[in-house]
């Protein structure tokens, strides 16, 4: 006969129950034992005395799977500062939380502050703070221009597309935190809420070397904008984005500006944290961390131990991963990529070594990105050097927006050369093929030639550089891996 009270035993054979000692549990007594375990605490008790050798694990173990977070949180801080909207040195753009400046061209080979930047589109870049008030994101009418804008939150996962790729129509678009209630204004697009009240809005805007280009591209970009929801009226906000103010240029050394600091790390992460709640899994993690950066608040010895042990992951673990070589997914000829671009979730590992070499990228639907530090017998990419970089017919990488090839020298930034070329690909209109249809780019500190010219990629004279592939909006074949850039070549 079924029974169905709560308090009949489980079906455990008597046997088993017996060998284990222990009575059978009743569902009773099973569903009370789940309820004392989910109540349970996920970290340490606040009151519990912390050694220091475990402070110092979980330091470093904060100090990788927080780096890209907190790399974002000051860069949001610096933009928090900001008067105006207006351009650091002429050079790079800068706005208030909930404002977005445009650059009006390519993007200065002088910047410090972001490496691997390309100078293929023209960029934008507002960081958000949803809690302060929702947020316009207008989306003018690119036409067949290739667009797209990067909407991620404090890890530097995508929070939703907006581009080109995503059949995004023009409009108004509005962001708005988790828990806002407010009522949506006629004439609104789409709204997209968001996981946080943190956010970084980046346009990037395609554009060719050609003058007509450079010209036809201001009209585009200046309905570019983000301003507070109380600004909205349905009416398109343009801005003349080449009548900027000019704020004084930070003096910036070889490297990419240090956003991550030891000694502020551990001072920084709670509110960090609070930005960017927990993910389905990381609530112990963060309970954790949390409860030692608690006792190290009482514990000057142990907060400088935690900082002692930061600075030794930042040159053990993080630092090594500026180069692209040790980290990917390996190709083909040396190459290098990855599969989950803006989708990291938990693969800190990826996320922390793209945030140290080339923060913020795409969604792989939207850009795909091919990395190289050495030629194909597997020797360092040096200036000292001539190499080729040859596509063979129709095997160009195969994109619908645009495709190029940078050189960056070993901080990952411009190499200065006399052409002031620091790209190749789809936006040079006077590239040259080969007899038999191929495409040959010569890479190497001296001009290969007034005949090659026009497909030389200049390099660093004796010094160390990488190569740097990107394809936006890239076809199948190359989402799919069929697709895979030719090896570098040293030439003969």
């Amino acid at each position: 006969m079924l029974r169905t009270s709560k308090t009949i035993a489980l079906a455990l054979p008597l046997g088993l129950a017996a060998l284990l000692g222990t009575a059978t549990p009743t569902f009773a007594q099973t569903e009370t034992t789940a309820a004392q375990a989910t109540a349970l605490p996920p970290g340490p008790d606040a009151n519990t005395r912390i050694t220091e050798s475990y402070a110092r694990l979980v330091a470093r173990d904060a100090w990788f799977w927080a780096w890209p977070m907190v790399n974002m949180y000051n860069r949001r801080l610096a933009y928090a500062k900001a008067p105006e909207q207006g351009l650091i040195g002429g050079t790079l753009p800068l706005a208030p939380h909930n404002r977005l400046t445009m650059l009006s061209d390519y993007i200065q080979p002088e910047q410090r502050s972001i490496a691997c930047p390309n100078q293929d589109v023209v960029y934008g870049a507002g960081y958000l703070a949803l809690d302060v008030s929702p947020v316009v994101i207008q989306v003018p009418d690119f036409g067949k221009r290739f667009w797209v804008y990067q909407f991620s939150d404090l890890r530097t996962d995508s929070i939703t597309g907006l581009g080109s790729m995503h059949g995004t129509q023009p409009g108004f678009y509005l962001a708005v935190g988790p828990d806002w209630q407010g009522e949506v204004p006629k004439g609104i697009t789409q709204v997209i809420r968001t996981h946080s009240n943190a956010a970084f809005v980046g346009p990037r805007v395609f554009q060719d070397d050609t003058p007509e280009d450079k010209k036809a591209v201001q009209e585009v970009i200046q309905g570019i904008n983000v301003y507070p929801l109380a600004e909205y009226d349905g009416t398109l906000k343009r801005i003349d984005w080449r009548k900027l103010p000019i704020f004084p240029k930070r003096a910036d050394g070889a490297g990419e500006t240090r956003w991550v600091r030891p000694d502020a790390f551990f001072d920084q992460l709670p509110a960090v944290l609070d930005l960017a709640p927990a993910q389905a899994g990381e609530e112990a993690r963060y309970a954790q961390v949390r409860a030692v950066i608690a006792a190290a608040q009482k514990d000057p010895a142990l907060k400088q131990a935690m900082i002692d042990e930061a600075e030794k992951a930042d040159r053990e673990l993080v630092d090594p991963l500026l180069q692209f070589r040790n980290w990917g997914v390996p190709l083909p000829h040396h190459w290098t990529t990855i599969n989950n671009g803006a989708r990291f979730g938990t693969d800190y590992f990826t996320r922390t070594a793209v945030a140290r070499s080339n923060i913020l990228v795409n969604a792989p639907s939207e850009t795909k990105y091919f990395y190289q530090d050495l030629d194909g017998a597997g020797a360092r990419l040096n200036g000292a050097q001539a190499y080729t970089v040859t596509f063979a017919k129709g095997q160009v990488p195969p994109v619908k927006g645009f495709w190029s090839l940078t050189v960056y020298d070993a901080a990952h930034f411009f190499v200065p050369n006399p052409l002031k070329r620091y790209s190749l690909g789809t936006k040079n209109k006077d590239l040259k093929t080969n007899a038999d249809g191929s495409l040959t780019l010569y890479v190497q500190a001296e001009s290969p030639g007034a005949d090659k010219q026009s497909n030389w990629l200049p390099a660093p004279k004796d010094a160390d550089f990488s190569l740097f592939l990107r394809a936006y909006w890239p076809e199948e074949a190359i989402v799919q891996g069929r697709w895979t850039p030719p090896a570098v070549e040293t030439a003969q």
